[in-house]
């Protein structure tokens, strides 16, 4: 999603974006360790970026508070 896109969702919504970022990345993270390689490797780089993306907006919208 791009940073206007999650601009225009409700803290909850956000929360919840980034509980299932999270364990997208856990999953990811283990499915590395167990099977040595993954099918898309660039797709943790993306969750990671997408992650951090979340988390900037949740303390743009905390600290106009």
């Amino acid at each position: 999603m791009k940073a206007h896109e999650l601009r225009e969702l409700s803290d909850t919504e956000l929360h919840a974006r980034l509980k299932d970022e999270m364990e997208l990345l856990e999953d990811l993270r283990f499915n590395k360790a167990v099977a040595g390689q993954l099918e898309n490797p660039n797709r943790l780089k993306m969750t990671r970026r997408e992650i951090a993306r979340i988390k900037t907006i949740i303390n743009e919208k905390q600290s106009a508070e």
